[in-house]
């Protein structure tokens, strides 16, 4: 296992007892600079600085749910270890929604920093929830829910998830708002 992996990132391999292919399987596992609204016992009252303001800290869109995944699977193969046929290749990657503002970080410093080297995976499936059926499992090939660009706007408003913006909007224009 390696820890501070782009920074903060951690991989590990688990090589099976039979010879095969490489693959990876890759998790986000950071917190974002977001406010926790919900009131449960469990909820985060971290702060910290993220582009030199001071922001809550939570793990929004699932990320606690993605790190869970990935543990779970690893248990569970390791469990079988003489029955996998090649090298299971564990990424937790931080900075899936970007690095901070003029910081370098995520799935480029962690591919920098050699992650799909050595050897080099035949496949990788990135865990990620999304609110489909339960029990269901979705596969894609190629990319899905990725971002080729950076844009940088500044929006005063209320809060939401990035990937459904106008839930934040419907709920603020909502005439049945709380």
């Amino acid at each position: 296992m390696k820890t501070g992996v782009a920074k903060t990132g951690v991989v590990a391999e688990l090589r099976g007892g039979r010879p095969g292919p490489t693959v990876a399987l890759r998790s986000d596992m950071d917190a974002l600079p977001v406010v926790e609204q919900v009131d449960v016992p469990f909820k985060s009252t971290v702060r910290s600085t993220y582009n030199g303001q001071e922001v809550g800290v939570m793990h929004a869109c699932g990320h606690d749910l993605h790190m869970a995944i990935l543990m779970g699977a690893a248990e569970v193969l390791a469990s079988m270890r003489d029955q996998v046929a090649g090298t299971i290749r564990f990424v937790f990657q931080p900075a899936e929604e970007g690095p901070p503002q003029d910081e370098e970080g995520g799935a480029p410093l962690m591919i920098k920093e050699g992650v799909l080297a050595n050897p080099k995976p035949d496949a990788i499936f990135g865990l990620h929830v999304f609110p489909f059926e339960v029990g269901s499992i979705r596969v894609r090939p190629q990319g899905t829910m990725a971002a080729s660009d950076v844009l940088r706007i500044t929006v005063r408003g209320r809060q939401t998830h990035g990937a459904w913006p106008w839930t934040g909007w419907i709920r603020w224009w909502s005439p049945r708002r709380s």
